[in-house]
């Protein structure tokens, strides 16, 4: 009996052993978008998809399953088989705004998911439309909205999301009464701004620098600690007048829980290859983030810390969802 138990174990591990070896060879690799087509998740995924199809020999899919504030592509993952044929493309908000947005999760953002690497930090910038709201700088759009209380509305890519949170936060800083409109994503929440629909947004400087070089709209101030690489001339919120003010995100790649340890540590160095490249490394910079690569251990206490850094934000602007 011991006899047979053992062959069984033996048997167990050498399948998961040649699985590991041969993969990714059976099928396409599917990596799932909590975000729309067009969104900045999708922009840094489909820059990695070249790159992780020539390192690993293998398509790379993208599967967009937006809404819930990234929960949809979330779930499906979570629920996935630890095959290494299903990844997710996670944000900050994710995996660290969201289990303390929502009251009830089908997953466990920890638990549920096998953390692999992050791919890049992202600020959002502060950008207005000037037909709706001329100001000039940070302090000039305090005061105009001070001046019309209830009268301005900001859009965000939906309920608890980075970029409503990010001016939520502003707003309890400044001491701002503005109307929060929700969409399904960024495109849709930039699409209001251009129209005028609404006055303003937080939104990822990468998705933004396009519309202020074409002058539809203006860009006050990014809300990281220090200013941008790519826009040097472009202030921090901090430094006009909100100081400690800061709100950035990151993006990372996760798979569901109980991957291949093997599996993982590969898929860990084919993001490393492809952030690391210097063609893809400097389109990435070019767009405003700041690419970084972790270890599986570091993005998994990456995720644990700013799980709980986030719960503080979500409970002191008292955001919710019901």
């Amino acid at each position: 009996m011991v006899r047979w138990l053992l062959g069984v174990v033996v048997l167990f591990f050498t399948a998961a052993s040649v699985q590991a070896q041969d993969w990714p060879a059976a099928r396409p690799i599917v990596i799932y978008m909590g975000f729309p087509a067009g969104s900045g998740v999708d922009v840094v995924g489909r820059l990695l998809q070249p790159s992780l199809e020539k390192t690993l020999g293998q398509r790379i899919l993208l599967d967009y399953k937006s809404g819930a504030g990234g929960n949809l592509a979330s779930e499906t993952v979570a629920n996935a088989r630890p095959d290494g044929y299903a990844f997710l493309l996670g944000t900050a908000a994710t995996h660290g705004v969201n289990p303390a947005l929502y009251a009830r999760l089908p997953f466990d953002v920890e638990t549920d998911f096998t953390p692999i690497s992050t791919i890049v930090d992202v600020p959002n910038v502060l950008a207005i439309n000037p037909a709706v709201i001329d100001a000039r700088d940070v302090k000039d759009f305090i005061a105009r909205v001070k001046g019309a209380p209830g009268k301005f509305s900001f859009a965000s890519t939906g309920n608890g999301t980075g970029t409503h949170l990010a001016f939520a936060a502003f707003n309890a800083q400044a001491g701002l009464d503005m109307v929060h409109v929700p969409y399904k994503g960024g495109p849709d929440a930039t699409n209001s701004l251009l129209k005028g629909e609404t006055c303003c947004v937080f939104a990822l400087l990468q998705a933004m620098m396009q519309h202020a070089k074409a002058g539809k709209v203006r860009l006050l101030g990014v809300t990281t600690a220090k200013r941008v690489a790519v826009m040097p001339d472009l202030p921090t919120i901090a430094e006009q007048g909100l100081p400690g003010y800061e709100s950035f995100i990151w993006f990372g790649i996760f798979a569901p829980k109980g991957l291949d340890p093997a599996i993982a540590a590969r898929m860990n160095a084919a993001l490393k290859t492809a952030i690391e490249d210097p063609d893809i490394n400097a389109k990435l910079v070019a767009l405003g983030n700041t690419p970084r690569y972790e270890t599986l251990e570091q993005f998994k206490a990456t995720v644990k810390r700013d799980r709980a850094r986030w719960a503080e934000v979500v409970k002191a602007v008292g955001a919710k969802v019901d």
